[in-house]
């Protein structure tokens, strides 16, 4: 099971939010590069990296960090935040990107995720941003009347590389993750999922584990590795050992 440190990105510099609301930001880095390069040495093996900026306005505004990102470290890179065109994820691929997360264009727009799922194969993961079982978009700005787990098994049969689960209430508080969202939503999609939000701790990850059987494959850690609540090595090591 991966786990996968997270970089978000707000005026090129590397921050946390609280629940995902502007105003509660705390700036952990100015050199979200240097950040990058941390986490490669520590053994990381896929970086999550967001462009919070792109993902409330709508269109890519930290690209130039994100690419300087990817030159930066040899770890896969996985992009999410505005990228909402067919071209946009080409850029990003082409530039070194192993992995695009799509949001808020999916939930609207089936024949675009279709098409990207088909133009580039084993490439796109869709974000599932949710707040009491429903679909967030627009930077979990908006809430929709989609249920999370009805969304997820329509979007079964796509070719989706993964599902990014994140409950916005638990993103940044440090209380633990949704553990029974995360359980109802491994079993009733066929896509493999990857869990964020609300990881405080090496017991959160332990009791994650035992969802790798039923389709968990990765964390995403943001908060509890940069207030040095949980080592990433540590993380690494539970992650890779046995149920």
């Amino acid at each position: 099971m991966l786990i996968i440190p997270a970089i978000d990105l707000k005026d090129g510099k590397c921050i946390r939010l609280r629940q995902g609301r502007l105003g509660t930001e705390s700036v952990f880095s100015d050199d979200p590069v240097d950040v990058a390069r941390r986490w490669a040495s520590e053994g990381a093996e896929l970086i999550h990296v967001v462009d919070l900026d792109g993902a409330f306005s709508g269109m890519p505004k930290n690209r130039d960090r994100i690419l300087e990102i990817v030159r930066a470290v040899k770890t896969p890179i996985q992009a999410a935040g505005g990228i909402r065109t067919i071209d946009e994820i080409e850029r990003y691929l082409k530039a070194g990107v192993s992995r695009i997360v799509l949001g808020t264009k999916v939930v609207f727009d089936r024949p675009f995720l279709e098409t990207a799922c088909r133009a580039f194969p084993g490439r796109i993961s869709v974000g599932l941003d949710t707040q009491d079982g429903m679909v967030m978009v627009k930077g979990w700005t908006e809430a929709t009347n989609h249920n999370a787990v009805d969304f997820a098994i329509q979007l079964n049969g796509l070719g989706i590389l993964s599902l990014i689960f994140t409950d916005v209430q638990r993103d940044g508080m440090l209380q633990g993750p949704n553990l029974v969202a995360i359980r109802q939503l491994t079993q009733a999609s066929r896509i493999p999922v990857i869990a964020s939000g609300g990881v405080s701790s090496i017991e959160d990850i332990r009791a994650l584990k035992p969802l790798e059987a039923t389709g968990l494959k990765g964390i995403i850690i943001g908060k509890a590795l940069y207030t040095g609540a949980l080592e990433l090595q540590e993380a690494l090591s539970l992650a890779g050992g046995a149920s």
